[in-house]
């Protein structure tokens, strides 16, 4: 399991690796493909059902 040491770390290698200006314009874009993906099993779930 991933304890409170390892998700610090990640964080730590995502801030060195990105920068602080990058994060909120990758986090937008993982939003977005979430946000697609709910939407397309979702018309996928109606689409089963007729």
């Amino acid at each position: 399991m991933i304890g409170g040491p390892q998700i610090i770390l990640i964080v730590i290698v995502v801030l060195l690796l990105f920068g602080g200006r990058k994060i909120p314009e990758l986090m937008r874009g993982l939003g977005s493909g979430i946000k697609e993906f709910k939407k397309a099993t979702k018309e996928e779930d109606d689409d089963s059902k007729e």
